[in-house]
């Protein structure tokens, strides 16, 4: 196997380079949803030509909402300041040091996205449609039940929706606003405070034509109380054993489409969020433990011509990662992929940087199992070797591949 994979990456791969980024856009056609991955929380290279590509979306095929791998209220200060809304801080800098302080802030308070949102921030003054910049994620709890009880606070005329929201949210109160208390108690809930939760959402999405869209406020209040009523069953299921996983991509997914219906049939979707939840589950080791993922369900719900994954991955290099969860980020290596890997397959094809296209004519040439590696933000690169490779089939995992040979750390802000 490794000699005929290598002998079709030599034949199929293209070199890294503003041209093959434009066969990837001309491979994406009319497709309505792209999803953009990364190997790493922490690579240099993964932001920088994700973000390549999404300028050429916005501006060759009209896409106009980037959803991404981060919280919505974080997001939604991003959204205000690309789109000019209200107040805005002096700069990109100023607004990702201020919004992203949860761990790991990194993600998104780095070089790299601050560059990149100032691109958006003037492509916008040109454009009439605005693109959008929105968090998919579920972990800020507590930040979205305060976004919806503030909403309803200053606008007395939903009245019975805030009372609704406060009986609901009640729940939540004895935990000191830490979610990972919450799950520890979650186990021993009522079905009345997950009801709650649950029924404040349906009365919220009943009356939301009464609520003002300047500013995307109405989308801003369905969306965290969507936030809250799917984290609340995340962090209970992290005590039962459940499939916290699928249940976290899953409410992506939701928020996926709750973008979508807001923004109509002219909504254009970049997705931007790790292979992991990018890269089709069913095509990887994740379906034997029955885990589904993004790429997953918007292949299913959308079909496979209305959308298009790009994965990443790297050979070596180095990479902003922290040992345990919750400590001091840190620079890593990354050490050489096995020969017998997907990156160690690509190293040996070209010590270049390279892209693949896949395609109903060459997939099957990429689909043999192999391991694909896959840092998160708690990484030991001395033991990656027993849980750091996904076995995948790489040519059905993704439609299209973007490989660099050496990566580097990703650059985050500092104060």
């Amino acid at each position: 196997m490794p000699r005929k994979l290598i002998n079709a990456i030599k034949e199929h791969s293209l070199p890294l380079n503003d041209q093959s980024l434009d066969r990837i856009i001309e491979a994406i056609g009319n497709a309505r949803i792209v999803m953009i991955g990364e190997a790493s929380h922490g690579t240099s290279e993964f932001y920088t030509i994700r973000a390549e590509l999404s300028k050429k979306l916005i501006e060759e095929k009209g896409f106009n909402v980037i959803a991404v791998e981060g919280d919505w209220p974080s997001a939604q200060a991003v959204n205000r300041y690309v789109k000019g809304y209200g107040e805005e801080p002096d700069s990109a800098r100023e607004l990702l040091l201020k919004s992203f302080h949860r761990w790991p802030s990194w993600m998104w308070a780095n070089e790299e996205i601050e560059s990149f949102l100032e691109w958006l921030k003037k492509k916008n003054t040109s454009l009439d449609k605005k693109v959008g910049f929105y968090g998919i994620d579920l972990y800020s709890l507590y930040e979205s039940i305060d976004e919806v009880l503030n909403f309803l606070s200053e606008n007395p005329k939903y009245n019975v929706d805030l009372e609704h929201a406060r009986k609901a949210f009640s729940c939540f109160e004895p935990y000191n606003r830490m979610p990972e208390h919450y799950s520890l108690s979650a186990a021993h809930f009522t079905d009345e405070c997950i009801h709650e939760v649950s029924s404040l959402l349906k009365s919220l999405r009943s009356n939301e034509e009464r609520y003002p869209d300047k500013y995307e406020e109405d989308l801003n209040v369905i969306m965290n109380a969507l936030v809250a009523k799917n984290a609340e069953a995340y962090y209970r299921e992290m005590m039962k054993d459940a499939n916290s996983w699928n249940t976290r991509d899953e409410h992506m997914v939701e928020a996926i489409n709750e973008l979508a219906n807001y923004h109509g049939e002219d909504a254009k979707i970049i997705i931007w969020e790790h292979n992991t939840h990018i890269g089709d589950a069913s095509e990887t080791s994740m379906k034997n433990e029955q885990m589904i993922n993004v790429g997953q369900l918007i292949r299913e719900q959308y079909g496979k011509d209305n959308t298009f994954a790009v994965g990443f991955g790297t050979y070596q290099g180095t990479v902003i990662a922290s040992d345990r969860w919750g400590d001091p980020l840190q620079v890593m290596e990354v050490p050489a992929s096995k020969l017998n890997t997907w990156e160690g397959q690509l190293h040996a094809a070209s010590q270049e940087d390279q892209v693949l296209l896949f395609t109903n004519e060459n997939r099957e040439l990429f689909n043999d199992w192999i391991g694909h590696r896959a840092i998160g933000v708690v990484y030991h690169p001395e033991y990656e070797a027993f849980g750091n490779y996904v076995p995948s089939r790489v040519g059905s995992r993704y439609d299209a591949f973007i490989f660099i040979n050496h990566s580097n750390a990703l650059r985050p802000l500092k104060e």
